[in-house]
């Protein structure tokens, strides 16, 4: 059985009663051989394939995943600077310059790569419009969508927060908690960017239905209209997850990016409202699934590595700690903070 550490898995592993033991695409290393031989795994069931010498490719996929993101949140900047001035948004600059840059972005195949490159670290604004257009166009993509829906929704996603350029700056990177006037105000920016791309000449209704509702919640506590499941458009669903995901990903002026953990279960919960449990779905089992083979940093400040998703506990794998396994489905007070690329 030893042969098969250092190659990849052609197809999943799967257990006597059809659980995956181990997913595809994953390098088998010594750990893997040893859940094998504790579910009585069967050599002859395991299809693999030599592995690529990838890591100067994963190096650069990483770096160029860092560098469109920052192209493009520098491009989004310096458009919306020229919107406030002038009144205008250049729609076909925007389609035809930034959206592709968003897109090429999004093709990342390292997820958690892809995750880290659209984190705000400074300039959350900016940074954030372009995080929530690669993300909701990751998202699209998982759900199935049509290329030109795919491409709408990366239009409508970078743009859902073009009316906060009529809000005040002191107001927007204020450090400490808003005052209930000051929230109402920011609030104002979904009717605000609504208006401003509807009355856009060439625009599909559809990107400014975004910047009206990704605030709405399907429980009817959103904002502005108090709108309801039925009543929001797809797209507006799709960038309202990726707009939580990222702005809780996200160091802001008034709080520090949160751990992993946290941000897991807090999307699970619906803790910012009653987000669509499809999309949410859709999100969160293509990030867990993700997380095979990948290094993490544990709250108790332990490095590991993951190993096998528990499938009645996702958010609480099995990790290997140096010569020993840890399965935190066990040690309730132990999760994952941080994914490591």
């Amino acid at each position: 059985m030893r042969e098969l550490v250092g190659k990849v898995l052609k197809y999943d592993v799967t257990t006597s009663y059809g659980l995956v033991l181990v997913p595809s695409q994953t390098i088998v290393l010594e750990e893997h051989l040893e859940l094998f031989r504790q579910h009585r795994i069967d050599v002859l069931d395991i299809v693999t394939v030599n592995m690529p010498d990838n890591g100067q490719e994963a190096a650069e996929n990483q770096d160029s995943s860092q560098r469109l993101v920052q192209k493009a949140a520098q491009y989004a900047k310096d458009i919306f600077e020229r919107i406030q001035t002038q009144k205008k948004i250049p729609l076909l600059e925007i389609k035809n310059e930034l959206i592709p840059i968003v897109s090429q972005a999004a093709e990342n195949p390292d997820l958690f790569q892809l995750f880290q490159a659209v984190k705000a670290k400074d300039e959350y604004t900016h940074q954030h419009n372009i995080g929530v257009g690669v993300l909701s166009t990751l998202i699209g993509k998982w759900m199935n969508l049509e290329d030109t829906e795919v491409a709408l929704l990366s239009l409508a996603a970078t743009m859902h927060d073009v009316g906060k350029i009529k809000i005040s700056q002191e107001i927007l990177m204020k450090p400490g908690k808003l005052t209930t006037e000051e929230y109402d105000e920011i609030k104002k920016h979904t009717i605000l960017g609504y208006n401003m791309l509807r009355e856009t000449v060439g625009i599909n209704y559809r990107v400014a239905l975004v910047a009206l509702q990704h605030h709405e919640r399907a429980d009817g506590k959103g904002y502005p209209l108090q709108l309801q499941d039925s009543q929001l458009d797809k797209m507006s669903r799709i960038v309202a997850v990726a707009d939580v995901f990222h702005a809780m990903s996200s160091k802001r002026p008034y709080h520090e990016m949160m751990p992993f953990y946290e941000v897991v279960s807090r999307l699970r919960k619906g803790f910012f409202g009653e987000l669509d449990p499809h999309i949410v779905s859709v999100f969160l089992n293509n990030m867990i699934k993700n997380l095979i083979g990948r290094q993490v940093l544990l709250t108790d400040g332990r490095w590991g590595e993951v190993v096998y998703i528990n499938p009645s506990d996702d958010t609480k794998p099995l990790v290997k700690i140096e010569n020993s396994f840890l399965d935190l489905s066990r040690e309730r007070n132990i999760h994952i903070k941080e994914v490591v690329i």
